[in-house]
């Protein structure tokens, strides 16, 4: 069993952490622990309200082009046919910071919104057709359609 750090209780009943046992437990300055006493043991652990993840680090360009990305994101979500896609760039960016999952940037592109758009519009304007009760119905209908 590894040698156990002593410290000292303060006059106002605080203990200061040993810099190897707080470096272990990945501890920041202001983060909680709770504390109970465990058969004449003193048992502090950490108290997470969030899980700690790395954080991506931006150079100044890719937080600005964050910042753009957040926006059309936002635009997207509240009215797609009203929004502009993200570059290729700004998808990147968002995925490398978790906005948007890595394997759906290509949803979030332009190029991709441009149909999304197009889709949005048929539907409000009632070009759509089905429901079909099976696929035989649904490919003899597209066949019948002129392409």
């Amino acid at each position: 069993m590894p040698t156990m750090p002593f410290t000292k209780i303060t006059t106002k009943h605080q203990v200061t952490i040993p810099r190897n046992v707080f470096d272990e437990l990945k501890l920041n300055i202001g983060d909680q622990v709770g504390v109970v006493a465990v058969k004449g043991s003193v048992v502090m652990t950490p108290h997470r309200l969030v899980p700690k993840y790395p954080v991506a680090r931006l150079s100044e360009k890719e937080q600005k082009t964050l910042v753009i990305a957040k926006q059309k994101i936002k635009a997207i979500q509240d009215d797609m046919i009203n929004s502009t896609g993200l570059t290729r760039e700004e998808a990147a960016v968002a995925a490398k910071v978790g906005l948007i999952g890595a394997d759906q940037q290509w949803w979030w592109l332009e190029e991709w919104q441009e149909g999304e758009r197009e889709a949005e519009l048929d539907i409000k304007a009632g070009r759509v057709s089905g429901p079909f009760e099976t696929a035989e119905e649904l490919l003899a209908h597209l066949h019948k359609q002129p392409v």
